[in-house]
């Protein structure tokens, strides 16, 4: 597995291997791109019911969404979790993966910020639903536009694509 570094990514986006919309060059660090939580998040239903999980679970039906003004976030309570979304979307060549993982400076204060499935396959086209839980012992105040995850980069040996048939190709802030 070879990890793109910030040379290789700004390569691999010159290329248009790699789109990222919208584009900050100040997200690129020195091996990943910084991505902004946006202003909409989705809320685990309470009382909670049980959830059956099996091929046909959707989040939706056990979620409600949460749309806040812009510069304004989400407290999350210790031990409780919720779905936000990333301002950015992401399309990658079929020979280009990745996967999403947190940043220290939230982890530090028990932000768990991609819980699991953080694998990004080739060939997406999609804003990234994150998976947040606050592990901490205090409330957590997510703000939207702050950078609270990064996306690392790597090249794939051969191709292969994330079906536009498949479940989340097209998810976006619009139908999350």
């Amino acid at each position: 597995m070879t990890i793109l570094a910030r040379s290789a990514i700004l390569n691999e986006i010159d290329r248009g291997n790699i789109v990222i919309d919208p584009f900050l060059i100040d997200s690129v660090g020195p091996a990943s791109v910084d991505l902004r939580l946006s202003h909409i998040f989705r809320l685990f239903k309470s009382p909670p019911d049980t959830i059956k999980v099996w091929d046909e679970t959707d989040y939706r039906a056990t979620t409600t969404r949460l749309v806040t003004t812009a510069g304004r976030g989400l407290v999350l309570a210790p031990g409780q979790t919720a779905l936000g979304m990333t301002i950015e979307r992401i399309r990658l060549a079929d020979s280009i993966c990745g996967w999403i993982d947190g940043r220290s400076r939230f982890a530090r204060l028990g932000l768990l910020v991609h819980i699991s499935a953080g694998f990004i396959q080739p060939g997406i086209d999609n804003h990234q639903v994150l998976e947040l839980f606050n592990f901490g012992p205090h409330p957590l105040e997510l703000v939207s536009g702050t950078k609270i995850c990064q996306f690392i980069f790597c090249r794939t040996e051969g191709q292969g694509s994330y079906a536009l048939s498949s479940r989340f190709a097209t998810q976006c802030l619009d139908n999350f």
